[in-house]
């Protein structure tokens, strides 16, 4: 098998349509449902609540189509900004790490935009004007380019396996101002080969932390992917799943961000898995794994009640440097139980 270190894997336009397509022709009923196909049944509901309450307030308010459609259009609006603004607002100084507000309000932006193009679409329908026409020709336009973007980052998202959906705004355990920092410059290196250690026992949210981090880089779109250690360990004996596999579009090797949790089980169970155990386990095929382990994004998460030592935390930082990390793109953080 050769490896580019340098080559990205990316989701093409044919691999979007045949998720387009997947998502709907069959959907649950040969699958699980995907976040894509969640998310296009969610438009269409905002659809269908701008298409009906028209009709609605057309039929017993006797309005016309066109003030029928804007009544419900302004309606929509203040329940959207007020979901919008009221977190912005009331928990602004609350949030451990902030919202990409930005995201935030296109993602509002976009569903506001579905339920205007429900609610126009009956104007349309039942009373033709060249302004309503405008009107829902400008809003197709800005759908499609909205939900461009929408269907492809919920793509990314959902090939990265992530065992819940989190955003990183939602974590709600203790971190210090330093660990910050480290965390902020992980998401924001525009190199490889850096590698994040996030020690910590039970409940401290290290796994949430970890998701939260890469989650933010897939709505990015980057190619990210969370696997516990156990499969990884099945993964360095595995070959290259085929592309036209239906289920997956990258693995672990050609992820860009990895998330390997569970590496240690934490709690009354002690080390399940040292570095040198883990360091047997990569060379399993020296030749490709310890190349790629070295030059892949990695965050570590590492579950133990004796995180704090630093010779625990010292020699996984040591097994990276064996196989040749450079010691300056390894960052570590210690998060302590979340106190209740």
């Amino acid at each position: 098998m050769n490896f580019k270190k340098d080559e990205m894997k990316y989701i093409s336009f044919k691999r979007i349509l045949k998720q387009l397509k997947a998502d709907l022709i069959g959907k649950d009923s040969h699958r699980g449902v995907t976040l894509t196909c969640s998310w296009l049944a969610n438009q269409f509901g905002h659809f269908s609540l701008g298409f009906i309450p028209s009709f609605l307030v057309f039929y017993f308010i006797k309005e016309n189509a066109l003030w029928s459609s804007c009544i419900v259009s302004i309606f929509w609006t203040a329940f959207e900004l007020y979901n919008f603004l009221g977190p912005l607002v009331g928990n602004r100084n609350k949030y451990v790490f902030n919202p990409k507000w930005l995201n935030v309000a296109f993602d509002t932006f976009t569903d506001l935009c579905f339920f205007w193009l429900g609610a126009f679409s009956f104007s349309l329908l039942v009373d033709y004007r060249p302004l309503t026409l405008s009107i829902e020709l400008l809003l197709i336009a800005i759908t499609i380019y909205s939900s461009k973007y929408w269907f492809l980052t919920k793509m990314y998202q959902f090939y990265a396996c992530y065992p819940f959906q989190f955003r990183l705004s939602q974590w709600a355990f203790q971190i210090t101002d330093n660990d910050k920092e480290r965390v902020a410059n992980f998401m924001n290196s525009e190199s490889n080969s850096n590698h994040l250690f996030i020690f910590g026992p039970q409940k401290s949210g290290k796994t949430s932390l970890g998701i939260g981090i890469v989650n933010e880089l897939s709505i990015q779109h980057q190619t990210c992917l969370y696997t516990s250690a156990t499969k990884l360990f099945s993964s360095f004996y595995e070959e290259e799943p085929s592309s036209e596999n239906s289920y997956t579009i990258w693995s672990w090797r050609e992820a860009n961000f990895l998330v390997i949790d569970d590496i240690n089980a934490g709690g009354y169970i002690e080390d399940l898995v040292s570095p040198k155990q883990f360091l047997k386990y990569i060379d399993a095929n020296l030749e490709i794994n310890r190349a790629l382990i070295k030059n892949k994004n990695i965050i570590w998460i590492l579950g133990n009640e004796n995180t704090k030592e630093f010779s625990f935390q010292n020699s996984w930082v040591a097994m990276l440097k064996e196989i040749g990390v450079d010691s300056k793109k390894i960052t570590s953080l210690n998060l302590i139980k979340n106190k209740k």
